[in-house]
C-alpha cells in the first residue's frame, strides 16, 4: 500500500527537523559553557575509565561543493602542519586535567580530509594522543578516507597508530553527479583505496553515501548502489543531501532546479534500502545499514545502539572529547564546543587555555527528553519501564507525553503497556514524531527536510 498520501498529509515532505544528533541541538547551545566550565567537567572524568575521542582535521585539497562541513581548501602543507601543532598543544592541556588511567575505547579523525596529514604528521599526532590517553583493549581507531587523497605510505603509518576502521565517502558513483557536485571519485579509484586499506590489515569498512544529490534517480541509485555492494562494507551511512547554500556558500554552486523533489527524495532512499536488505544487510536506525555480525547490527539487536555526532554508534563511553576547531564534546553534564572559526581555535589554545566557545549544560527534563529521542531514533520505540526507572517523571506525565505524540501523528503510533512505538510504515516520520518530545524552540533553527 502506497503511504505518500498520509505521510503527506502529516508534513513529512514539508518539514525542517533536527538530525538529533545531539539534544538539545548545537543551535541552542549558548555561552554559559566557557573554557573553565569545560575544565570543571573534565576533572570530574572517572579515573580509570574509558572515553571517546574525536578530532577534527578542517582541511582539504579542494572543497566539495555538496559539503556544509567547517572546512578550507589549501594546497600547501604550511597551514596544515601549524594546525596539527596546534591539536597537540590542546591535548597536552587536556592530559594536565584528565584522571589517571583514563583511556580511548573509540578514536575518531574526521574532517575535511584527515588523510590530508602527511606520514610524519600522521606519526606525530598519533604518538601524542597515544601517550595522553592510550587506547583500551579493543578499541575502535577509524579515520575518515579519502581514496583521492590516500597512499600507501600513509595507509602504512595509520595502520602503525593502530587504526581499525576507515569510512570512505562514496555520495554517488554517476559521473554526471559527482561533476554537479564538485566531487570526482571514480569507482576504479574507491575500490583501489579499498584494497590497499585490506592489505595494510584494515577490516573495518564503512562508507557514506548520499540521496537527494542534483539529477539522481532511482535507476542510477541502483546502479551505484550495486557498485558499493560489491565493495564489501561492513556498514553504510546513507544519508540525504541538505542543500542550505545560506549556510554552506559553497552549495549555491549546486543548481536547485536540479534537485529531486520530497518526494523523488524519500523513492530514491527506499530504493537505497530495499537493496540493502536485499543483500543481507540490517537496517539500523533511520538510515545506516550493518552486515549481521558488525557492532552497530549487533547493538541494535541487543538495544545498546546510541546516537552520536557521527550518526550511530556502539560505544558505550559516557564521554566524548573532541579535538579541534568546532568540534563538540559530550559530558554527563552537557555539552561544549571549541570555536567553529579555526583562527579563533589556535589563537585560544595557544593563549594556554581551552578553545570552548559554547556549550550547554543540563537542567530540567534535558536528560530524559534526550532518552526519550535517541530511543525513538535508535529502535523506534521507547520502552516504559526504562524510561520510570531511569528517570524522575511520573508515570502520569510520561503518559500524557505519549498521548500527545499520538495525537499529533494519529494511526502511526502504538502505546501498550510495554510503552510507544512507531508503526514499521511510519519510520520515515522518526524525526518527526522525536521533535514532538522535543521541549526547545525550533523556529529560529535552521535544520534539513524530514526527508
Amino acid at each position: 500500500m502506497d503511504q505518500k498520501p498520509q505521510l503527506a498529509e502529516l508534513g513529512l515532505f514539508d518539514a525542517k527537523v533536527p538530525r538529533y544528533t545531539s539534544y538539545p541541538t548545537a543551535p541552542h547551545f549558548g555561552n554559559a559553557v566557557d573554557p573553565a566550565r569545560f575544565s570543571n567537567w573534565v576533572s570530574k572524568i572517572s579515573p580509570g575509565s574509558s572515553i571517546s575521542m574525536y578530532v577534527h582535521v578542517p582541511f582539504c585539497r579542494r572543497l566539495c561543493w555538496f559539503c556544509a562541513c567547517r572546512t578550507q581548501g589549501t594546497r600547501s602543507d604550511a597551514p596544515v602542519e601549524a594546525y596539527v601543532q596546534v591539536l597537540k598543544a590542546e591535548i597536552a592541556l587536556l592530559r594536565q586535567q584528565l584522571p589517571e588511567g583514563v583511556t580511548l575505547s573509540r578514536l575518531h579523525w574526521g574532517g575535511g580530509t584527515p588523510t590530508i596529514l602527511n606520514v610524519e604528521l600522521i606519526r606525530d599526532l598519533a604518538s601524542t594522543i597515544a601517550e595522553a590517553i592510550p587506547l583500551a583493549p579493543r578499541a575502535e581507531f577509524s579515520v575518515e578516507i579519502d581514496p583521492n587523497e590516500i597512499g600507501g605510505r600513509r595507509l602504512e603509518a595509520l595502520a602503525g597508530a593502530g587504526m581499525t576502521h576507515a569510512t570512505v565517502g562514496v555520495q554517488d558513483f554517476d559521473s554526471t553527479i559527482q561533476q554537479a557536485i564538485g566531487r570526482i571519485q571514480s569507482f576504479e579509484s574507491t575500490r583501489t583505496a579499498i584494497e590497499q586499506l585490506h592489505s595494510h590489515g584494515i577490516a573495518g569498512l564503512n562508507a557514506d553515501i548520499l540521496y537527494g544529490l542534483p539529477h539522481q534517480t532511482p535507476a542510477g541509485m541502483t546502479e551505484s548502489v550495486q557498485k558499493l555492494v560489491s565493495l564489501t562494507p561492513g556498514r553504510v551511512a546513507v544519508y540525504g543531501y541538505a542543500h542550505v547554500p545560506w549556510m554552506a556558500g559553497r552549495q549555491s554552486m549546486i543548481r536547485s532546479d536540479t534537485l529531486p523533489t520530497p518526494e523523488a527524495r524519500l523513492q530514491l532512499f527506499e530504493t537505497a534500502r530495499r537493496l540493502f536488505l536485499w543483500d543481507g544487510y540490517r537496517e539500523v536506525g533511520i538510515d545506516h545499514f550493518a552486515r549481521p555480525g558488525d557492532g552497530l547490527a549487533v547493538a541494535q539487536r541487543t538495544g545498546r545502539l546510541r546516537r552520536s555526532f557521527q550518526g550511530y554508534t556502539n560505544d558505550p563511553a559516557e564521554v566524548l572529547i573532541g579535538i579541534g576547531a568546532s568540534a563538540i564534546s559530550r559530558f554527563p553534564q552537557g555539552y561544549a564546543q571549541n570555536a567553529p572559526g579555526t583562527s579563533a581555535y589556535i589563537r585560544a589554545i595557544r593563549d594556554g587555555q581551552f578553545a570552548t566557545a559554547r556549550g550547554h549544560g543540563f537542567s530540567g527534563e534535558d536528560l530524559l527528553r534526550a532518552r526519550l529521542i535517541e530511543a525513538l531514533m535508535c529502535d523506534f520505540r521507547i520502552s516504559r519501564e526504562e524510561i520510570l526507572s531511569r528517570f524522575a517523571v511520573p508515570a502520569a506525565r510520561l503518559e500524557k507525553m505519549f498521548a500527545e505524540a499520538g495525537a499529533a501523528f494519529p494511526g502511526m503510533l502504538s502505546v501498550s503497556a510495554q510503552g510507544l512505538a512507531i508503526r514499521e510504515e511510519a519510520r520515515p516520520l522518526t524525526r518527526m514524531i522525536a521533535r514532538s518530545f522535543d521541549a526547545y524552540d525550533l523556529s529560529t533553527a535552521a535544520h534539513s527536510t524530514a526527508v
